[in-house]
């Protein structure tokens, strides 16, 4: 009985809190995804979404989306390739131990502090496509170097992998997390197991690379999902850079503003939504299934 009291007890002090997820986290859920099966016309009777599984496939085969996915997927390769390459990279010169440590973990740390939308006026700035004479931000950077052939016309380009260059600013801003992800990871390992591949004969490289990184798969992975999963649903940096209606650069989470608010059509807006959260789940889900069954495990 007092098993049972303490439950219910606990039950009662959490039910708040279940409530409030229920209703505004699965129930909008639910009402988006119900949103996003609905016919839609125009007051002038133009069809606008006919309804059901229609609507996903209408979204899907939209050129427009197309290029919004595809730009998605240059943001989220470079973006997570970059956060992870320079993430570690700046742990490893930190856990070497290099004097003024605290000075640098502050300067990698910093961008952290600053939000998307204010760093992005920057970086738009930064990047600015103009060239020659009319270049400023770091064409101009380069011209005065004597180095115009690095010029470029970043984002604004309509290449295929202009997107790359739209990642420069999240790598900048999300690399310190990464590291410090990394750094706290370096410092968990005791320094015995060090010392004693040492002892054995193992050379730095193959310390880092039998003995250390091998216990960083985990923190890795975390990183990894992480910074993935923010990559998919980049939003404000990207309108703060470029804009709500700048087609080049645009990704499903910006093209659902236009879809919802320049193209008055919710019920696609709300398909968009529906298959990025899908597209996020399928990323995240695994992860938190493999991290609970490695919790369980390790009790």
């Amino acid at each position: 009985m007092g098993r049972v009291k303490n439950w219910w007890t606990g039950l009662l002090m959490v039910s708040p809190s279940i409530l409030l997820v229920i209703v505004f986290v699965y129930g909008l859920i639910g009402q988006n995804v119900a949103t996003s099966l609905e016919a839609a016309k125009t007051r002038s009777g133009r069809v606008l979404a006919e309804g059901g599984l229609a609507n996903y496939v209408e979204l899907l085969t939209w050129d427009r989306y197309q290029h919004a996915l595809w730009n998605l997927l240059i943001l989220t390769l470079v973006f997570v390739g970059g956060t992870m390459f320079f993430g570690l990279l700046w742990a490893l010169l930190l856990e070497k131990g290099v004097p003024g440590e605290g000075f640098f973990r502050s300067v990698y740390l910093f961008p952290m502090a600053v939000s998307f939308i204010a760093s992005g006026v920057v970086w738009r700035w930064l990047l600015d496509p103009g060239m020659g004479e009319q270049a400023i931000g770091l064409n101009k950077l380069f011209l005065m170097m004597g180095m115009p052939a690095l010029q470029s016309t970043w984002w604004s380009s309509a290449g295929k992998f202009n997107m790359a260059a739209m990642a420069i600013p999240a790598i900048w801003q999300l690399a310190g997390y990464v590291m410090a992800l990394f750094l706290a990871g370096f410092r968990g390992i005791s320094e015995d197991q060090r010392e004693a591949a040492r002892v054995d004969g193992a050379t730095e490289f193959q310390l880092y690379r039998h003995v250390l990184f091998p216990q960083l798969s985990p923190i890795a992975l975390s990183a990894l999902i992480i910074v993935g999963h923010m990559s998919m649903k980049t939003f404000d940096l990207i309108y703060a850079i470029a804009g709500q209606n700048s087609y080049v650069s645009e990704v499903p989470a910006t093209l659902m503003w236009v879809q919802l608010f320049s193209l008055n059509n919710p019920v696609q807006a709300a398909a968009n939504a529906t298959i990025l959260l899908a597209v996020i789940a399928v990323a995240v889900v695994p992860y938190l299934i493999y991290t609970n069954r490695t919790e369980r495990a390790g009790r």
